[in-house]
């Protein structure tokens, strides 16, 4: 199976199953140095993991990391880190009903179309236990950007037609609710709404908005590897994303360029925007201010109601899965968004090194 590493010289790459013994991630091109144990990782994993509220999967992982390589005495050594967290909750017989069947909204159908065999159990790496891997290492990812002032705020914006109000925001009120909502009105309509849906059998699909501050201009590279579009790569390829804007998105095609472009002023020598429609990024590269991204998640596909399919016999049949399943999948989506973020930044800030002779010149010029 191709497509499991992402990144040029700050790689990674995720692997093992939904059901398999363990899984986790390797990451190639860390600079030595960085300060990373497994307890600043695990912080991340932990706002990841199943079995955190009424609206995620009843499966009860640990979801414990443990660093195998690459780390000595606290510090990366610039060698390949691996990463790997045991399953320890997986119950594989929920699943014996779909074996020969195709769930609606899943990928068992197009698994079997391109290999001629699939893991039905939870659906192998199509599941999304595999950003459990992604998690851990764009944990470090997180750590590296850090040493240079970046921070990242990231949050649900919406659940189904439920929206925060912008003038209620509280960014402490974030991690006060397990919708990760920074609006606790709002939050709480959308608790509501999802007891009503849980109680249906159904699910729901919200938006991720995710602000990263202090990252310096000059990130990324025009034409095939725009900042833009690697950060589209990165959080399109987490597997319920349905699409992906950056600043204004989809509005900027209903306004002027009078209105969208936002307009720069000098302040004590710096180049500034008066706006930021932008989100950040201009030619496909960073121009200093805020990156501003939007992630949409489908509903869960995995849902107790009856539905209509067929079998690898191509026979209609009726399906209700069984299981532990989200009924919402963007609130332990939102560290995954994050750290997929992180990813590709981290990659970009160490790839601008080259990008100018003075900056080489600050490494080797002695």
């Amino acid at each position: 199976m191709a497509g499991s590493v992402f990144g040029n010289i700050f790689k990674v790459t995720t692997w093992g199953e939904s059901h398999g013994p363990a899984l986790g991630a390797v990451v190639d091109g860390c600079p030595a140095g960085l300060p990373i144990d497994e307890e600043y990782i695990q912080k991340f994993l932990d706002r990841r993991k199943p079995g955190q509220s009424e609206f995620s999967t009843k499966r009860n992982e640990a979801d414990k990391v443990n660093i195998l390589s690459g780390v000595f005495e606290g510090k990366t050594t610039g060698t390949p880190i691996s990463l790997v967290i045991y399953n320890n909750s997986q119950i594989s017989k929920d699943y014996s009903n779909i074996a020969e069947c195709y769930r609606p909204g899943h990928a068992d159908y197009t698994f079997d179309q391109k290999y001629g065999f699939r893991d039905y159990r939870g659906g192998g790496r199509s599941s999304g236990r595999e950003t459990a891997g992604r998690v851990a290492a764009g944990a470090i990812a997180v750590k590296l950007l850090s040493e240079f002032g970046v921070e990242f705020t990231t949050y649900v914006e919406s659940v189904a037609d439920i929206s925060i109000d912008y003038s209620r925001f509280d960014k402490s009120e974030i991690s006060k609710n397990m919708l990760y909502m920074p609006d606790k009105t709002a939050a709480e309509e959308a608790a509501e709404y999802l007891k009503n849906l849980s109680a249906d059998k159904d699910s729901s699909g919200a938006t991720v908005k995710c602000v990263i501050s202090g990252v310096p201009s000059g990130l990324g590279d025009p034409v095939f590897d725009k900042l833009d579009a690697r950060l589209a790569s990165a959080i399109m390829s987490i597997g319920a994303v349905k699409s992906f804007e950056v600043g204004n998105g989809k509005l900027a095609s209903k306004l002027k360029g009078s209105e969208n472009n936002d307009e720069f002023y000098s302040e004590n020598g710096e180049v500034r925007k008066r706006t930021n429609n932008s989100g950040g990024i201009l030619g496909g590269i960073s121009d200093g201010s805020d990156i501003i991204l939007t992630a949409a998640f489908k509903p869960t596909p995995s849902i107790y109601k009856a539905q209509n399919t067929v079998n690898s016999k191509n026979e209609n049949i009726s399906l209700e899965i069984k299981g532990r399943h989200d009924p919402i999948i963007a609130p332990r989506a939102v560290v995954v968004v994050e750290t997929m973020a992180a990813i590709v930044l981290a990659d970009a800030l160490i790839m601008n090194c080259g990008s100018r002779v003075d900056n080489l010149k600050k490494i080797y010029d002695r």
